[in-house]
């Protein structure tokens, strides 16, 4: 059983990840390179740093991989503000009814600033007992350092754990930390089955995954 959760944000309690793309590609575009989902794949799960390194090299257009990001982030901030990352259907529930069983953090490759900014618009933020962004941490997804980093925040045990994710390297990650992990595939950007594989519940329904977690939550103490 378990004494905490620990979710994904971009793409388990936010509508989010087309919008990196699109901003990734937009960036590339502007420097004459074309974005596919071949470059999506390489990045999805990595911290803000690397991916902006990531994308800094693809474009060979020598700016500054801090520059490269900055320029990204303020376009998701402005996204954000301009009401285009909108909570998931029944995410809202599933955050709260964790919430009122267990400690729950939040475990997301996106900067801080993005982090802050969505739990805060969504008003949600209050639910979370720690928050930890993979440039927080040495190694981004699918690395396990940010699921680590998170079960640490809450002082619980990383087995005692339930993840939440979505994507390939997300689910990694958390299977590496030695998380019970929880799956919500992304059909946008479905994950690998071998990523699958690592899941001991799997849905696309967010109120099918609440009801799983609260029944792992609730057996707490037995």
């Amino acid at each position: 059983m378990a004494d905490a959760v620990v979710f994904d944000m971009d793409g388990v309690l936010v509508e989010s990840e087309h919008l990196w793309e699109e901003l990734w590609a937009a960036y590339a575009a502007e420097r004459g390179r074309a974005w596919g989902p071949e470059q999506t794949r390489d990045v999805q799960g990595m911290s803000a740093p690397e991916w902006a390194a990531y994308l800094t090299r693809f474009c060979a257009a020598g700016d500054p991989a801090t520059s490269t990001e900055r320029e990204v982030v303020d376009g998701m901030v402005q996204a954000l503000a301009d009401g285009r990352i909108g909570l998931l259907p029944g995410a809202r529930e599933m955050i709260t009814g964790a919430a009122e069983l267990a400690p729950v953090a939040l475990a997301s490759s996106a900067p801080r600033r993005v982090i802050d900014a969505v739990l805060v618009h969504h008003g949600v933020d209050h639910h979370f007992k720690a928050t930890v962004s993979s440039a927080e941490v040495e190694r981004g997804k699918p690395s396990p350092d940010v699921y680590l980093a998170a079960a640490r925040a809450l002082g619980v045990a990383p087995e005692r754990c339930l993840a939440v994710e979505d994507s390939s390297n997300g689910l990694r990650a958390a299977a590496a930390a030695g998380m019970t992990v929880v799956a919500i595939p992304n059909p946008q950007y479905p994950p690998a089955e071998d990523a699958l594989a690592a899941a001991a519940y799997r849905s696309s329904d967010h109120h099918a995954v609440r009801d799983f977690l609260l029944s792992r939550l609730e057996t707490r103490g037995e």
